[in-house]
């Protein structure tokens, strides 16, 4: 046996201020989409700002189903509502947030594994990689340039063979 260890390196930003010019444009655009989430049931809006490489930003909001759990995260909303309608176009960022329905307060939001998955499909179908901003339990943002940073032991085609 032996121990193994995995690390990752990310940019932290103490402030929304904090960040690079263009991904404050993502945040504010993911900020406005929030209010299209549809989530009657947790309350917890969740917004995804996409950027492709042709400098259009594309958003897509959680959606939620009584039938759960066939609603639809935002991260996937987004993604699969760009490669529906731009393909070959490149991704080259996507930011994450969220907030309680009522509230202004951005609350933190990490996608989860099954967007993860995605994110990381997308990244390797385009053979280049996304950046991933999502904001932190205190008032800042991280952000990895790479999908692949966040499922460092994740599931590929190669899984299948």
């Amino acid at each position: 046996m032996r121990k193994m260890h995995h690390s990752i390196d990310y940019l932290a930003y103490d402030s929304e201020e904090s960040l690079p010019l263009e991904s404050r444009e993502l945040l504010n655009r993911a900020v406005l989409a929030l209010d299209n989430a549809y989530a009657p049931y947790s309350r917890f809006q969740v917004s995804a700002a996409v950027r492709l490489e042709n400098g259009h930003i594309h958003c897509g909001t959680n959606q939620e189903n009584a039938a759960y759990p066939s609603g639809m995260c935002a991260e996937r909303t987004a993604l699969y509502f760009v490669g529906s309608e731009y393909p070959g176009i490149k991704v080259k960022e996507i930011l994450v947030v969220a907030r309680k329905e009522g509230t202004s307060q951005l609350l933190p939001a990490c996608p989860c594994g099954g967007c993860r998955q995605v994110m990381q499909e997308t990244e390797d179908r385009q053979g280049e990689p996304i950046s991933v901003i999502f904001k932190l339990e205190s008032s800042g943002f991280i952000k990895l340039d790479s999908v692949a940073d966040t499922l460092p032991f994740r599931f590929d085609p190669a899984s299948l063979a």
